[in-house]
């Protein structure tokens, strides 16, 4: 159970400002391996039913996998 007076009927979506807050800490703690870390986060929640959270941690495995895409491109010449 979390702490802090989290209520099972509150929204938990997160703003698109704390998804990326939240890709920014994976990328930072867990390098490549950080979609990997958001999607294992997604599925849990999702297999404890909250739709919720599996939901917003799905997000963030989906921007970070478009960061990295965006990094592993070839920068164009001007």
């Amino acid at each position: 159970m979390m702490a802090g007076g989290w209520h099972p009927d509150e929204d938990v979506t997160p703003t698109p400002r704390d998804v990326e807050f939240m890709a920014q800490t994976l990328e930072g703690r867990h390098g490549s391996h950080a979609a990997e870390v958001a999607e294992f986060f997604a599925n849990l929640h999702s297999d404890r039913g909250d739709a919720g959270r599996s939901w917003a941690w799905a997000g963030v495995a989906k921007l970070v996998r478009q960061r990295e895409q965006e990094r592993a491109e070839p920068t164009q010449k001007r």
